[in-house]
Order: C-alpha cells, then structure tokens, then sequence
C-alpha cells in the first residue's frame, strides 16, 4: 500500500457507468472541479463505457471498471475483492459513490478495505425501485459516514428509510449558467421542449395526452422530445394513437442541450416523481417559462407563478392548462422566464464543488488524516 504524505488526497467516485443522465452529470461535473492540487481524482465504475465516459477520465489518476451484470451474480464477489485491493492499492482515502447500484456496491466493500471516508449520494425519491432494491441500498447505507441529498425532498425520503438526520447532508445540484444563457427572441411561444430520458416517471405521457387540448387552442405548437430511452416505442405509438404525432420530435440524445433550450419557447416536466432535476436548472440558465409538476425538489426549485407554472402530476388537462397559459400571454413568459434566470444564479457548480470539499474535509478531520494532508487541504 502507498504512504499516504502531504499531498493530493485520493478520493475514488464509483459510478455504475458515465451514461447521461442526471447523477452522472453532476458527478462527473464535480470531479472535474476538484483541485488537483489537494484532491488525487480516481474513477471506478461498474460498466466503463457511456457518452461522458472520455471527459470524466481527462480529470481522473486512473479509471477501472468493475464489471458484473446483476448482484446476484457469481462475478459479484470477485469484483468486490477486486475493489477492496484496488482501494488499498491506490491508498484510497475518500469513495464518494453516485448511484443505487455505486452505493450497494461499493459502500460496504470501501468500509472493508479501511476506507477512511465513506459518502453516499440519494439523487432522486423511489422511481422504478423495487422493494429488495431499496432494502439492499438502505443497508449498505451503514457503512457511509455521510449520505448527500441533492434536495430536501430527497433527504425527507432518507428519514422515512431511518437513516438518521445526522448521517445526511443536503447539497443541492449545480449548473453553469453561462453555458444555458441565451437572448429569446420575440416570437410566438409555440416550441414546446422536455429534456429527460425517456423513462415512466418523467411524465411524457402526460405531455401527450395534453397536446390534444394544445393545439386545438394553438395549432402551431409543436413538441420536442429530447433524450433517450425504454419508453420511445411506446410513448411515439402513445402520440400516434391521440393524432398528434405530427406536431412531435423525438429527437433522441442530443449533446448539445443549450442548443436546444435556445430554440425553445417553453420548457415542460411533468414528472410523477423528481429529485432536483438538471435540465430545470438549465432551462432556467436559459430563460424559458417552465411548466413541471409540483413534486419532489422542483416544490423547491420553482417557485410557482413567479419562476414558472406548477401542475399537479399525472394531469392531461391541468398540464394543458399551463401551457396554453403561457402560449396566450408573452409578458407572463418572458416575466417567469427572466426571473428564473435571476434565481438559479445561486445553483453554481462552484458553490456544490465547495459545499462537497467541505464535507470532505471535515470528515478526514472527524477520523484523524494525516496533518500534512489536512494542511494542505485547508491551505
């Protein structure tokens, strides 16, 4: 094993694979931000593969996978002694996890391999979690010192699992606002755009069902579908069946998100469950009025009749309502619009890599690091 000095301290974030996706983005984000003068970056992931795969690893010491296809698979212990050498191999003294599966794996394999810092993430309420799942998470949430809420919805559903209030830490998600800023054009307010993967929680469903209403009112509106996913088949066959296939773009995953928030007039969501949504806090940086579903963070997120519009979930026709609300009135949007840009000014990456360097920190400090790395730390 490495001495460990007074240099970079080694963290490993463990990530089920560098897909995108929300917890991947903000994951990846941090790492990168870490001073490299304090913080030795290292990756493992369960699948080494994914779109943002080649920009986690320009920031990171080394990247290694741990491959197994489920957890009740043979390979699941061999990767689980794998992890434990690699750990006191790389002198491991932080494993930040960012996902259920990151969190089952890994939290219990870093606390046997001496691991002096544990943080687990809970980025999102219960989406598509069955009950072993969630018995399995909760669990390995023994072995972190800490578990990071991106909202406070999010660290209400840790209490309701029993994990207890001094184990959590809520930091909410970051953006960079200059990326997502743009200068709308005086047009119509008819391009309708949702940005999420294609999943049954996301609610596109109900967008469907509400284009009906939509355009009968507006019959110039159109939708964009951005993101991929399981549900593609089934909501463009969904589109189909209410005859407005027409009017919506399933465009898949796009990489270049600004671009697409820029030719947009309206920003929905309308999620049957959410976290602290990434692509709420982007359509903000860009100044679009959002419609979303009042659940979860997005209660805390927007801010209802003045950062945006907020709809009850899994509801066609008051999601219809909202839009068109917005479609008829320009001031209405541009006011939402410009003061939701005004608001998230406070959700900076800088202020979630700080809030994370922190918490970092003061859990070495709380298990005795050495005092040339906490020197240099608080240097």
């Amino acid at each position: 094993m490495k001495q460990q000095g007074s240099g970079p301290v080694p963290i490993a974030f463990v990530m089920s694979s560098c897909h995108a996706g929300g917890t991947e983005r903000q994951m990846i984000e941090l790492l990168r931000r870490l001073d490299p003068a304090r913080w030795q970056v290292h990756i493992a992931c369960i699948h080494a593969s994914g779109e943002w795969l080649s920009r986690a690893s320009e920031a990171a010491a080394s990247v290694k996978e741990f491959p197994f296809p489920a957890f009740r698979h043979p390979h699941v212990l061999l990767r689980t002694r794998e992890f434990i050498r690699w750990c006191r191999e790389q002198s491991i003294a932080v494993v930040h996890t960012a996902d259920l599966n990151a969190n089952i794996f890994a939290l219990p394999a870093a606390a046997a391999a001496g691991v002096a810092v544990r943080i687990a993430n809970r980025r999102e309420i219960i989406p598509g979690r069955t009950r072993s799942q969630i018995v399995a998470q909760r669990a390995a949430y023994q072995f972190a010192h800490k578990i990071v809420a991106n909202c406070h919805a999010a660290a209400d559903r840790l209490r309701i699992e029993r994990v207890s209030a001094a184990r959590i830490a809520t930091v909410p998600n970051g953006v960079d606002p200059g990326v997502f800023s743009a200068t709308r054009l005086r047009r119509p307010l008819r391009r309708v755009t949702i940005v999420a993967n294609l999943q049954p929680n996301k609610g596109h469903d109900v967008l469907i069902d509400a284009a009906p209403e939509i355009l009968r009112h507006f019959p110039d509106a159109r939708f964009d579908v951005v993101g991929s996913g399981p549900e593609r088949t089934k909501l463009q066959a969904r589109a189909a069946a209410q005859g407005v296939a027409a009017a919506f773009a399933f465009v898949g995953y796009d990489a270049d998100v600004p671009q697409r928030l820029r030719d947009a007039d309206v920003f929905v969501l309308p999620s049957y469950t959410e976290a602290f949504p990434n692509a709420v806090l982007e359509a903000m940086c860009a100044g679009l009025p959002i419609v979303a579903s009042g659940v979860g963070g997005l209660l805390e997120l927007v801010d209802d009749g003045r950062t945006g519009l907020l709809v009850a979930p899994g509801d066609p026709r008051a999601l219809a309502h909202a839009v068109c609300r917005v479609m008829a009135n320009r001031a209405l949007g541009e006011r939402l619009g410009k003061t939701a840009a005004q608001d998230v000014q406070r959700y900076s990456y800088s202020r979630m890599t700080s809030s994370f360097e922190l918490l970092y920190l003061a859990e070495l400090n709380r298990r005795g690091a050495p005092l040339g790395q906490t020197h240099a730390l608080a240097s």
